[in-house]
């Protein structure tokens, strides 16, 4: 059943002048949040491995709780645990709605906070005359980056730069459901800024407050129930046929939204320092799907294309756009960029589908580890019967036995995951895009891919995709290593009413991958794909010049793959 939304909103705004959870009820709900990822968490042996963290060890975790002396604390507990995990797609939400903001963002360039982007609305430069590029020194007397380090749990990313990054953003953005002590901020900070000259500035900033500030979630008689799941919280409401349900469910590889500048964005972050001559053709409009266009350098025309995420408002609508602007990259073009940095993911099958477009022959996709609990052998069973007698398409009905199959057999193994299988067809070598009388519609010519930390999810899964199959190099920085997927969110606990976001399937490539901080693995989890030419974005110059040493940089590696140098 999903969950309602609108009556938890009413539930929480009665609870908030109720007394605090009683003791029993926090240890009931802590349980309940250890046993869903007991049943549901689908990389837990190699947290083990990897992490040494063994989420089915709650002693420790229980003394905890024990310790506490209010909700909120009860909260930090939560989060504490599944943080330890350090798994990009697993974190805790409290049933809180408020928020503060400062107003202004800072992100790690060359390892300094430095301002990047200021609301001059709300901080008008007349009266807050800091500017883009300062470095953040302190809040409220608090080192930045000592407050920083204590920001790293309510922002894990899979690896520590992209934790440290996400936890930045944090620094001027608090939102309660992720950091529950987030009311506590003043109604002004005093903010200190450091010029790039080395003088100071300190300023007055006020919090910007929106929401019902959270301090208890009250003491209730018997457990708060209005249903068992729903799928994520970034995900629209489904109405199609039950059984595309399921596969949505299955499909979901997204990671929720955050304040880096520029994640998910339509327009690349370095729009405005795109090479002389560029003639932009898709972006001008914000319906667009994608950003894209075309400009010559060294006698090559090459193509750009931006895919800002794999979640649109319209996979139709996306993917018709796609052919189109391929069609014509492909008769105008020697050689294509696809920039896919600060990419958050999305839907799997969209995700291969848009793969199909960018491969001229036969290529390999990832596949995917699903935890085998009883919940997903009866939802796959009962979408596989509603495809049959709602005359779903054969590639349907096939995926979903090919799946149901796999779960059944690891079942009967007593394997915690399935094989990897794939997750939208019957297998994952698949053909590249065809018009209908057959003939290959995707780009033949040579392609470069650009990545980053901020590219997670299905973002590292397309990033994987393209340098397993040798499509063309990547570009950039180490992906995030987002590497769950089947990302559900579940009601954990019936008293706090608070919600744990589990992937319940892990990514698996079909080679072993060699680093020098992991052993040899299949998985993108914590790993990352590794760029095969290191630039990193993340520098002050980048910031400074809106991105074109980047922009030179990568040009430059194209003119270079175009010429065979």
């Amino acid at each position: 059943m999903r969950l309602c939304c609108r009556l938890l909103l009413l539930n929480l705004i009665v609870s908030l002048a109720l007394a605090d959870l009683t003791m029993e009820q926090k240890i009931s709900d802590f349980q309940a949040l250890a046993s869903v990822y007991a049943k549901r968490y689908a990389a837990y042996d190699w947290k083990v491995a990897t992490t040494s963290v063994d989420l089915l060890d709650i002693g420790t975790w229980l003394a905890q709780v024990q310790a506490t002396t209010n909700d909120l604390d009860f909260y930090e507990v939560m989060i504490n645990y599944l943080a330890a995990l350090d798994d990009a797609h697993s974190y805790y939400i409290s049933p809180a709605n408020f928020s503060a903001n400062l107003n202004f963002t800072v992100d790690l360039y060359d390892g300094n906070l430095l301002v990047d982007s200021i609301n001059t609305t709300r901080l008008p430069t007349a009266t807050f005359g800091f500017k883009t590029g300062y470095q953040l020194v302190s809040i409220d007397g608090q080192d930045a980056q000592t407050l920083l380090n204590g920001l790293l749990k309510y922002a894990i990313a899979g690896n520590p730069r992209s934790t440290r990054r996400l936890a930045a953003t944090l620094l001027t953005s608090r939102p309660q459901s992720r950091m529950p002590h987030a009311p506590s901020v003043p109604d002004v900070s005093s903010v200190v800024f450091q010029r790039p000259d080395g003088g100071r500035e300190t300023y007055q900033i006020p919090w910007t407050k929106s929401g019902l500030a959270m301090t208890s979630v009250g003491t209730f008689k018997s457990p708060f129930l209005l249903g068992d799941a729903t799928t994520s919280g970034e995900a629209p409401v489904d109405d199609s046929a039950d059984y595309m349900r399921t596969l949505r469910r299955l499909w979901n590889c997204k990671l929720p939204d955050n304040a880096v500048l520029g994640s998910g964005s339509l327009a690349p972050i370095f729009a405005s320092s795109m090479p002389s001559g560029f003639m932009q053709r898709l972006g001008k409009t914000a319906t667009d799907p994608f950003y894209s266009g075309v400009f010559t350098a060294n006698d090559k025309n090459i193509g750009f294309i931006r895919i800002p995420s794999f979640s649109p408002s319209s996979a139709t609508t996306a993917i018709a756009a796609f052919q189109n602007e391929i069609a014509y990259l492909q008769a105008n073009t020697d050689g294509l960029v696809v920039d896919v940095m600060r990419n958050p993911g999305g839907d799997v099958s969209y995700l291969n589908i848009i793969l199909s477009y960018l491969m001229p022959s036969r290529w390999t996709s990832i596949g995917y580890e699903l935890r085998a609990t009883s919940e997903w052998v009866a939802a796959i069973s009962s979408a596989l019967t509603s495809a049959k007698a709602q005359g779903a398409p054969q590639s349907i009905i096939a995926g979903l036995q090919n799946i149901a199959d796999a779960i059944l057999t690891a079942n009967q193994q007593l394997a915690g995951r399935t094989t990897a299988v794939p997750l939208d067809d019957v297998t994952i070598d698949r053909d590249p895009a065809k018009d209908a009388k057959g003939n290959v519609i995707a780009y033949t010519k040579p392609i470069m891919v650009l990545v980053d930390e901020i590219t997670g999810s299905a973002g590292d899964v397309f990033a994987a995709t393209m340098q397993d199959n040798a499509r063309g190099p990547l570009f950039g920085w180490r992906t995030m290593g987002a590497g769950g997927a089947s990302v559900e969110t579940w009601l954990a606990g019936s008293y706090s009413q608070g919600f744990a976001v589990v992937p319940e399937a892990l990514m698996h490539r079909p080679g072993l991958v060699m680093t020098p901080d992991f052993p040899p693995t299949p998985y993108i989890e914590n790993v990352g794909v590794r760029p095969d030419i290191q630039v990193d974005y993340m520098t002050a110059d980048n910031l400074n010049q809106r991105g074109k040493p980047f922009v030179d940089a990568f040009v430059a590696a194209t003119i270079a793959q175009l010429e065979g140098r």
